[in-house]
């Protein structure tokens, strides 16, 4: 088992765009930034934090070095804001907005209620105009999985166009339920329940690690980037961009990739292989893939509008490694309409040595039609426009 060396970036220098479109350092000096959302008013709201799980801290303690990619720092626990007053693209102000959350990701506002996705708990604070800072406890509205089985920690929210509905995506304990399935109850799945957190049911399953989410433009369709399981191989599974059906099962842990039955997983599927679904577009194994947004705005060159982008964290354990890059799936009609693409690269130094730049994690689409990457290892975001 080896784990990827980020070397970092040299000064001026930035991932690589397709022509026509630049990069540049949006911020920096941040705590492993992850997720982000843009407020109505124009400020960002960045997640910082990272994983505190013994597991890896366990291998961390042969492998893990301050520029490891699996540099298990601790999680900083709190959301910056990011303020561009003068509108240059450049932030000039940075608050910290909140502090003494546990392992925040996904963040969302609905009224005058923002929403952070803890790792354990979905809590709820009143949120005004302008506001830098929020001193207000939170309220916990619904309570996930956490705990000592607990390798993705990552929690992402979403709302439906009517904000009627809220969606979370919680990843397995395991990787493939080998701790035993009832320790994956409420795992590997989205959950829907409404803004007060009541009427909580289960959306979609057999999800290994759904992370980010958005609607198709045009439909009702809820699109997830998944990570699939590890440890059968370099170029199995593939992890995978798919459309959520409603009560839909993909597999995990029994299945991989439609019906591919995993060996390892030695209780009786508890849904026969009839069921499961197969996903709409492989993204590569071992990729990693976290980001996932629909460009819906007009700056960029006509060909993305309405398409995919996936911000791939890149591969742990494989040599060579794979992801650590961008990706866009052109969309029409609401449907995948071509095979993935690269779109921002550069990330890998070498890749059989396992030597890469940069880790991408979260995008976000500004409404100024420019579109933000966080880099977690390098403490960065940037900007493509």
């Amino acid at each position: 088992m080896k784990y990827s060396h980020v070397m970092g970036w040299q000064p001026n220098e930035t991932p690589t765009a397709p022509p026509g479109l630049k990069v540049t350092l949006y911020a920096d000096q941040l705590h492993n930034p992850r997720w982000m959302y843009q407020l109505p008013n124009g400020d960002v709201l960045v997640s910082e934090s990272n994983s505190n799980h013994s597991f890896f801290t366990k291998i961390g303690a042969v492998f893990v070095g301050a520029n490891k990619s699996n540099s298990m720092k601790k999680s900083k626990d709190q959301v910056t804001l990011l303020r561009d007053a003068d509108g240059d693209g450049i932030p000039e102000q940075r608050f910290i907005f909140l502090k003494g959350l546990h392992q925040p990701f996904g963040i969302l506002l609905l009224g005058n209620r923002l929403y952070v996705a803890n790792t354990d708990a979905l809590l709820t604070f009143p949120y005004n105009t302008g506001d830098t800072l929020i001193t207000a406890p939170g309220t916990k509205i619904a309570t996930f999985p956490a705990g000592k089985i607990n390798r993705h920690w990552t929690r992402n929210i979403i709302t439906n166009a009517d904000k009627t509905k809220l969606y979370v995506a919680v990843g397995s304990g395991t990787d493939h339920a080998e701790k035993g399935i009832a320790n994956e109850d409420h795992r590997a799945c989205i959950i829907e329940m409404d803004p007060d957190g009541n009427n909580q049911r289960l959306y979609a399953t057999g999800l290994r690690n759904p992370v980010g989410m958005g609607w198709a433009p045009g439909t009702n369709t809820l699109w997830v980037a998944v990570n699939e399981r590890d440890n059968l191989g370099n170029d199995l599974v593939p992890d995978y961009l798919t459309g959520v059906k409603e009560g839909g099962f993909y597999g995990w842990p029994y299945y991989y990739f439609g019906a591919h039955r995993d060996p390892r997983v030695k209780d009786a599927p508890t849904v026969p292989a009839s069921r499961v679904i197969v996903p709409d577009v492989p993204l590569g194994s071992h990729t990693a893939s976290l980001g996932l947004v629909f460009y819906t705005a007009k700056r960029f060159p006509e060909k993305y509008h309405n398409g995919a982008f996936i911000a791939q964290h890149g591969s742990w354990n494989r040599k060579p490694v794979s992801g650590y890059k961008v990706l866009f799936v052109p969309f029409k009609n609401g449907k995948p309409a071509g095979p993935p693409e690269d779109f921002l690269t550069g990330f890998v130094h070498n890749a059989t040595e396992g030597i890469v730049k940069g880790r991408p994690v979260g995008l976000l689409v500004l409404k100024d039609g420019s579109m933000l990457m966080t880099d977690d290892k390098n403490n960065r975001i940037w900007r493509i426009q």
